[in-house]
């Protein structure tokens, strides 16, 4: 039997260092295709069975610039948390730690503010209709935040951590959108795909012409067909460090 790979290694700030590189490269591509905004916006990864021990982004640095190591170790059990030289931004420990602590199943959440999501959530009616073969991925697999109060602190995230419930998407009506899943990969395959599917949804009415939206049937099909489409997330993960590899490895250290 092969033993079990230790949690610390050698080099300082590389605990979970799996765990560490796959959230970095998360990053790093969302930068690259514009889903960040400024230095806001956080992703998180539990990294213990019980889900409430987590690494996330440090306050205030750029999504391009953020390497493994840099990645903050929180326990969303521990106010003390907010109280360290280096404690994350409130809005973050806020969101993210209510939803380590109450959706065991949500591993991973990425949360921006990006452009067509934003879009989307500012609509009076934020439903993406099955217009696209992108857009039947999520059907009936997105929850929508209709209680938008402020930023999210206290009562705000602990209300948003209660809707999640099992779907991969969830809208924030107002301010934007988190994706949640078990993996890195996974979860920022849904964020991509989510991006881009709102994305020919908004650009589909900026042509004013009636839409062709699916039946219900067709869309529900190709939603389990989505499901079902073998190592796609991870396939697409992989390519995407292959290509940071390539141009900079030191986005590992």
């Amino acid at each position: 039997m092969t033993p079990a790979r230790p949690a610390v290694f050698d080099r300082p700030g590389m605990d979970f260092e799996d765990e560490r590189i796959a959230l970095a490269c998360a990053f790093r591509w969302a930068a690259r295709l514009d889903m960040h905004e400024s230095v806001a916006n956080h992703f998180s990864l539990a990294v213990d069975e019980a889900g409430t021990k987590f690494l996330m982004n440090p306050r205030g640095r750029h999504f391009s610039r953020i390497k493994a190591s840099e990645l903050l170790l929180l326990d969303a059990e521990d106010k003390r948390e907010m109280r360290r030289p280096d404690a994350p931004d409130p809005t973050a420990w806020a969101l993210h730690g209510s939803i380590h602590r109450h959706v065991p199943h949500a591993r991973c959440v990425l949360h921006v503010h990006s452009r067509n999501a934003a879009v989307l959530a500012c609509l009076a009616d934020p439903t993406l209709p099955p217009i696209d073969i992108n857009a039947m991925r999520f059907w009936q697999r997105v929850s929508i935040d209709d209680g938008f109060d402020g930023m999210a602190l206290d009562d705000e995230a602990e209300r948003i951590a209660e809707l999640v419930g099992d779907n991969p998407i969830v809208l924030l009506r107002n301010h934007g959108v988190m994706a949640l899943g078990e993996t890195v990969a996974r979860t920022f395959d849904d964020l991509y795909y989510f991006e881009r599917a709102c994305s020919t949804y908004i650009a589909a009415l900026q042509t004013g012409q009636e839409l062709r939206i699916v039946s219900d049937r067709v869309a529900a099909k190709t939603a389990r067909q989505w499901l079902d489409y073998p190592d796609l997330s991870d396939d697409h993960f992989r390519e995407l460090q292959e290509i940071l590899d390539r141009e900079d490895p030191s986005w590992r250290g």
